[in-house]
């Protein structure tokens, strides 16, 4: 699905830009007060690898990790700022030590070294995470203060439910991106993965976040 709204998207009309009242910026877009921005970059090098591993403490990673991938959207006029990367989405993962997932064919990829060596998988080797993307704002020096260091930003739990309705109305997009920021095949098992995926339209903005992995009771 994602996919093939991707490949069909061949970006914004001048028309359709001037008529929101958006302007194209580099790998994003400014539209009302909105800053919304995507990158995709490779995967992570031999030393960026070592870098992680320190700064997570394990030894653990997926096998894919595109460290400079990322969403953003920013709200011009406040200052704060909506982050989706794989970092802060692996330290939540970390954070989050859930034990080793059981399927039925971990009996066959339990070790991934000889099992004479008995180096069991004692993590969630599916780095599911509960990562919901990472907030800052950025001061008037474009400084960033993070909710961990006192800004006044406060989130709120709502009932309220996303407006499928709107969501389908008919929009020019004035950007779209999808971006993965990390992935794993689970030994040749299976498959799990982050993704990041946005869509900007004139009378708003539509951010979602997925976890993915297989799930089989055969």
């Amino acid at each position: 699905m994602a996919a093939a709204a991707a490949s069909a998207w061949d970006g914004p009309t001048a028309g359709e830009l001037k008529a929101a009242g958006a302007e194209a910026i580099p790998g994003g877009v400014r539209v009302k007060g909105w800053v919304i921005q995507s990158h995709k970059g490779p995967i992570l090098n031999s030393a960026s690898v070592s870098l992680y591993e320190d700064k997570l403490q394990t030894t653990h990673l997926p096998e894919m990790v595109f460290g400079e991938s990322f969403v953003s959207i920013q709200n011009a006029q406040t200052g704060v700022k909506l982050h989706f990367n794989a970092l802060d989405a692996l330290k939540a993962w970390k954070q989050e030590a859930l034990p080793p997932v059981q399927v039925p064919a971990a009996a066959k990829w339990k070790f991934r070294s000889n099992p004479a060596d008995q180096v069991v998988l004692d993590y969630d080797y599916t780095f599911t995470t509960p990562y919901c993307g990472s907030d800052v704002v950025l001061n008037q020096d474009a400084t960033q203060t993070s909710l961990d260091e006192c800004s006044n930003l406060c989130w709120e739990d709502t009932d309220d439910r996303i407006d499928l309705i709107a969501l389908s109305a008919k929009e020019p997009i004035l950007f779209y991106d999808e971006v993965i920021l990390y992935e794993d095949e689970l030994a040749d098992s299976g498959i799990s993965f982050l993704t990041a995926r946005v869509r900007v339209m004139p009378t708003g903005w539509f951010l979602l976040l997925r976890f993915w992995i297989p799930h089989s009771t055969a």
